[in-house]
């Protein structure tokens, strides 16, 4: 690093399938250091994220697969970027591992590759000298990590410093919105959804919602969970936060006033959830990304 006046650790070079690659149409053109084919040898590959359709872009991509499993074969680390996590499962290398990628792209990835663990908000993973990272700016935390794994905690330390990182950033939650999963054929989950985001006010139950939907309840569990990939209960839940954060975001109610416009009457009970779901307190959240800003 030329602050800490020390040598280069890593020789980074930029390798693709061919010296120049013309991207965005053919707007710009990147040009890679060294083919695939002469490079024999290296200690980490770094996967950057892809552009588009994520099926279309790791299909485009296919060549690389046999480059990074021979790499990762012959002892390589392989760490991936945000979405680029779709071309490193598509390698096979991350069945039965954990993995993080963008928590926009979370029921796309576990629908293209439901051999591996996703974590959820994980801004880091790390197994068996395979890494991925969160959404766009998390991969900075994990060159933070790798720094400090390859130098010592001083030199990551420094670098967070010079490029303003916040080093022990470890989830990225706070950044999610939930949206709701309705990517799938179920009707009358779907008409549950939009009951469901429609009455978030309300205490909604299990029973009331099977029965409004003339669904038996441990068949509409059962079709809620396969649909949209979270039981009944924590889709009310996650509704329900994203309620607040957009008052917390908008308004200036104070954390009771949102709590009960939200349906929860229990302080304890909302601030616990609302942590578990963000990462942050209903304070902190609100200090954080209010527009408006306290009285």
């Amino acid at each position: 690093m030329i602050v800490s006046g020390r040598k280069p650790l890593f020789k980074v070079e930029l390798v693709g399938a061919r010296k120049e690659i013309k991207l965005n149409g053919g707007s710009y053109s990147v040009h890679a250091d060294r083919t695939l084919a002469e490079v024999e040898h290296t200690d980490v590959v770094f996967i950057p994220a892809l552009f588009g359709d994520m099926k279309s872009a790791v299909e485009m991509n296919q060549e690389l697969v046999p480059w990074i499993q021979k790499q990762h074969q012959r002892g390589a680390e392989v760490a991936s970027l945000c979405v680029g996590a779709f071309l490193l499962a598509s390698t096979g290398l991350l069945n039965g591992k954990k993995c993080s990628t963008h928590w926009g792209f979370g029921s796309e990835f576990r629908e293209m590759y439901p051999d591996v663990e996703l974590v959820d908000g994980s801004i880091i993973t790390e197994e068996s000298g395979i890494y991925s990272s969160g959404g766009a700016n998390s991969y900075w935390n994990l060159l933070l990590h790798l720094v400090e794994k390859y130098t010592d905690r001083e030199t990551a330390i420094l670098a967070s410093k010079y490029f303003a990182i916040d080093i022990d950033r470890d989830s990225q939650a706070a950044f999610a919105m939930f949206k709701g999963q309705k990517d799938h054929n179920d009707s009358e989950i779907k008409r549950a959804q939009e009951f469901i985001e429609g009455n978030f006010s309300e205490k909604i139950s299990v029973d009331e919602l099977a029965g409004k939907f003339a669904i038996g309840r441990r068949s509409f569990e059962r079709r809620f969970k396969n649909a949209t990939n979270n039981s009944v209960l924590e889709y009310i839940q996650r509704i329900k936060i994203e309620a607040a954060k957009r008052s917390f975001e908008s308004s200036r109610k104070n954390i009771h006033e949102v709590m009960f416009d939200v349906g929860y009457t229990d302080t304890k009970a909302f601030r616990t959830l609302f942590k578990k779901v963000t990462g942050l307190t209903p304070i902190e959240y609100r200090n954080k990304y209010s527009k408006i800003g306290d009285n």
